[in-house]
């Protein structure tokens, strides 16, 4: 049917108070007969790009464009022909009905599009036997393992035969002999004018793809010395939604931890002052910044790398950190500082210069868990 291209496409959803976007700007050009693989650990976006791919969730901004169609200016009735003929999508959760049988339940799209009885059941017996269920025809989903559910799923996707497939975690409840049929049957269904779209965490599908996605950008450890910054009263850091790989450390100024509202104002989480640290969590398990850091007042701060950071922390190293817990260095100066993105609501504390450690209190996250 044709290529599909995202072009600067915006997600953009309200959590309580806050606004959150999974996809940001995203681009993407998959062309005829190709297999395209969205890799990413969870909450990255991948099932809500498939979920604006098959025409579920509309987007906040951009366009996708799939062939000469452009789903994001659908109206209602022209979106429900779109995923009746157009595309097929595998739900991670499967979505079988429990009261139909495996064959029944493939039968249902084309029965949906008015093919007839035995014309669909014929079609659905033979789909569910190219994906090894040839025995499990009669069968309800309760009686079915996960994996064999998942193959339903596939079969029942692919029985209109839609030029775009979307799958999410098509191998997730596979052991590993049916991961093989799967993968194979996937890869075949990836030709001639057909594009498949697969959201996945299962790295044996890579070697198949003809584009591998990675909705969060890999970054690379990088590896130097501590940096000492300053910026201006104002002066933004870092945007919330962006990555990075830096901790940092102020040694100097305020610096507010600013989220952004789903009603598009701002709202300031927290203010990391002197001897306290912030922007932790994202380095630390690769997740996108959860707020804006911008100095409140003319600032200075040091920026470490996340090992750098686990050796200022000493040995307690990354579990200190979850547990937002003080900085203490040896020597003749003794720190006890906190972390801006502690879940405490107890009052501000700064370092010390003294031999003596002092008390560490904690104060608001603006990067929570």
């Amino acid at each position: 049917m044709g290529d599909l291209r995202i072009k600067d496409l915006v997600v953009e959803y309200a959590s309580g108070q806050e606004s959150v976007r999974p996809i940001n700007g995203l681009n993407l050009d998959v062309s005829a007969g190709s297999l395209a693989i969205l890799l990413g650990p969870s909450g990255c976006g991948k099932t809500t790009l498939l979920s604006c791919l098959g025409g579920i969730l509309r987007p906040s901004a951009g366009r996708i464009e799939f062939g000469d169609i452009d789903i994001t200016k659908l109206d209602a009735s022209a979106l429900s022909d779109y995923r009746r003929n157009t595309v097929g999508i595998v739900f991670q959760a499967f979505n079988l009905v429990p009261s139909l049988t495996a064959i029944e339940n493939v039968m249902v799209p084309m029965r949906a599009a008015r093919i007839g009885r035995h014309e669909a059941r014929e079609r659905a017996a033979e789909l569910l036997t190219r994906v090894g269920l040839s025995n499990r025809m009669t069968h309800r989903p309760g009686d079915l393992s996960g994996g064999q559910q998942q193959r339903v799923a596939v079969a029942r996707a692919i029985a209109l035969d839609p030029p775009l497939l979307i799958a999410d975690e098509p191998t997730a409840h596979l052991d590993y002999i049916q991961v093989e049929e799967v993968l194979r049957l996937i890869r075949e269904l990836a030709s001639g004018e057909r594009v498949v779209v697969v959201a996945t965490h299962d790295t044996r599908m890579l070697p198949l793809a003809d584009r591998v996605v990675e909705l969060v950008p890999h970054l690379s450890a990088s590896d130097h010395e501590p940096q000492t910054l300053t910026l201006a009263a104002g002066e933004t850091l870092f945007e919330q939604g962006t990555m990075g790989d830096s901790i940092y450390v102020v040694s100097s100024g305020e610096v507010e931890l600013v989220r952004e509202l789903a009603t598009g104002d701002e709202e300031v989480a927290t203010t990391a002052s002197a001897g306290e640290y912030f922007g932790e969590m994202g380095p630390l398990f690769a997740l996108p910044r959860s707020a804006t850091a911008r100095a409140r007042t003319d600032s200075t701060i040091v920026s470490y790398t996340v090992q750098g950071f686990r050796e200022l922390m000493g040995a307690g190293g990354s579990r200190d950190i979850i547990e937002h817990k003080g900085i203490r260095t040896t020597g003749s100066t003794s720190t006890a500082s906190t972390s801006a993105e502690s879940t405490s609501t107890e009052s501000t504390s700064t370092a010390s210069t003294s031999a003596a450690s002092t008390s560490a209190a904690s104060i608001s996250p603006a990067e929570p868990d």
